[in-house]
């Protein structure tokens, strides 16, 4: 009689095991540093606005933030996305803080990062182009990056407010300083005379999005009906069932995408660049493209 035996089964040694995880690892690190980290994804937004003149209704803002210039966002990556901004041929650019990167390194180079990253943006098609500061630009120098982007054809708002304006209608774009490293004034970016008005609504930048809940406090934040923020990256790196490995002060509440807060909607962008390390995981950069409807 024979009788078999079946094969015993094979081991995997504490090497094998070992290798396999350093190539998932590396795999990983791979896919989040050079494939995602580089994948724009662009998200597209129909939003009611209360009072919005008939001839904004239709009216297209391309939102941009969190460039980081030269920590790890290269030049390449700033002109591909000026160039899906002028494929999407909005009305407006709103740009959202953090042009440059204050920490990793000296001073001057930030400096230069500004202005080389406010060289690239001059390439947008749109003329309409506006921004606020964020924190890193504020911890840089915020003179030199409002220079450089007002040299570049950028309004830059800081603490006061521009109407937008069409034949038969216009409402009011705001930016306030940032609440992390500089000095928001609510009043005198919406002062009192251009609050409330019909048919006259208020659109506010402002890069760290839970400043929200203060502005909501005041009358100024009250007469906000859309507030458009990054600085949160999105997390930056997600992983399942944990989220967010790492967010930022001013910036652990209203992480991306929409919120409603009473009647004010605001929205996170999560920005194109990184910080900390060159990675994004379950976060793609983003640009939002936001079409303005009169509700």
């Amino acid at each position: 009689m024979v009788v078999s035996s079946s094969p015993s089964k094979a081991r995997i040694t504490r090497r094998q095991f070992l290798t396999a995880g350093a190539c998932a690892a590396g795999g990983l690190a791979l896919y989040a540093g050079e494939v995602e980290r580089h994948w724009i994804e662009i998200t597209r937004h129909d939003v009611l606005i209360p009072g919005l003149s008939a001839a904004f209704d239709g009216f297209r803002v391309a939102q941009l933030s969190d460039i980081h210039m030269d920590e790890y966002t290269e030049p390449f990556f700033v002109r591909a996305a000026v160039s899906r901004i002028n494929s999407l041929n909005p009305d407006a650019v709103f740009l959202t803080g953090d042009f440059v990167s204050a920490g990793l390194a000296p001073r001057k180079f930030a400096i230069g990062a500004g202005w080389q990253c406010a060289n690239l943006l001059n390439a947008l098609t749109c003329r309409e182009r506006y921004a606020v500061l964020g924190n890193h630009d504020m911890m840089v120098d915020a003179r030199e990056v409002t220079e450089a982007l007002r040299a570049n054809g950028v309004t830059v708002l800081r603490n006061g407010c521009i109407p937008v304006e069409r034949p038969g209608g216009r409402f009011w774009l705001c930016g306030i300083g940032d609440p992390v490293a500089g000095h928001p004034h609510p009043d005198e970016a919406v002062p009192p005379s251009i609050r409330n008005v019909a048919h006259e609504p208020i659109v506010l930048l402002c890069h760290a999005p839970d400043y929200a809940d203060q502005l909501l406090m005041l009358p100024a934040g009250q007469a906000v009906s859309l507030m458009l923020t990054g600085h949160t990256h999105g997390g930056q790196v997600r992983l399942p069932l944990v989220g967010a490995l790492a967010l930022p002060i001013m910036g652990k509440k209203y992480v991306e995408g929409w919120f409603r807060l009473g009647q004010m909607q605001l929205y996170v962008n999560r920005g194109l660049g990184t910080v900390g390390v060159p990675f994004r995981f379950n976060c793609p950069p983003e640009i939002s493209l936001l079409t303005l409807r009169a509700a």
